[in-house]
C-alpha cells in the first residue's frame, strides 16, 4: 500500500462532490492515521476526480454503484488497479446531515480497520 507518512489514504467519491463525499471528508479528516480527499465523478463536479487522486488512494469509497461504473469508464487502467468499495448511500442527504454522518461512520470504519490491518501484515 502507498501512504503519506504512514497514513491510509481515503478517497471519497459521489456525483458532484457537493454533499455526500465532502461530508465524508469532513467526518474523517481529523482522524489520526488517515489522509482524506473527496471528489466527484460528474463532469459538473465541484472538484472532479483525477488520475492522480486514484494513484494516491489506498481505498476509493464511492457512494453508489453508478459512481464506480463511471470511474471504470473514465479511468479504466487506474480504477481497475484501485481498491474500490461501494457504500450504497443514496443522494438523499445534505452536507453534514447527522444521519449521513452516522451511516458513513458505520460503513467506513470497518474498511479503515481492514486497511490498517493490511498495513501491519
Amino acid at each position: 500500500m502507498k501512504h503519506d507518512l504512514g497514513a491510509v489514504n481515503l478517497l471519497f467519491l459521489c456525483g458532484r462532490n457537493q454533499w455526500r463525499s465532502p461530508t465524508a471528508e469532513k467526518v474523517f479528516e481529523r482522524e489520526p492515521g488517515l489522509a482524506v480527499r473527496s471528489r466527484g465523478v460528474s463532469r459538473s463536479a465541484r472538484r472532479r476526480v483525477t488520475e492522480q487522486d486514484l494513484y494516491w488512494a489506498d481505498l476509493v469509497l464511492v457512494m453508489e454503484s453508478k459512481h464506480k461504473r463511471r470511474l471504470l469508464a473514465d479511468f479504466p487502467g487506474e480504477a481497475r488497479a484501485a481498491e474500490i468499495h461501494v457504500l450504497d448511500i443514496p443522494d438523499d442527504y445534505r452536507y453534514m446531515d447527522p444521519e449521513l454522518v452516522e451511516i458513513l461512520r458505520e460503513a467506513v470504519s470497518p474498511l479503515i480497520e481492514s486497511a490498517r490491518g493490511d498495513e501491519h501484515a
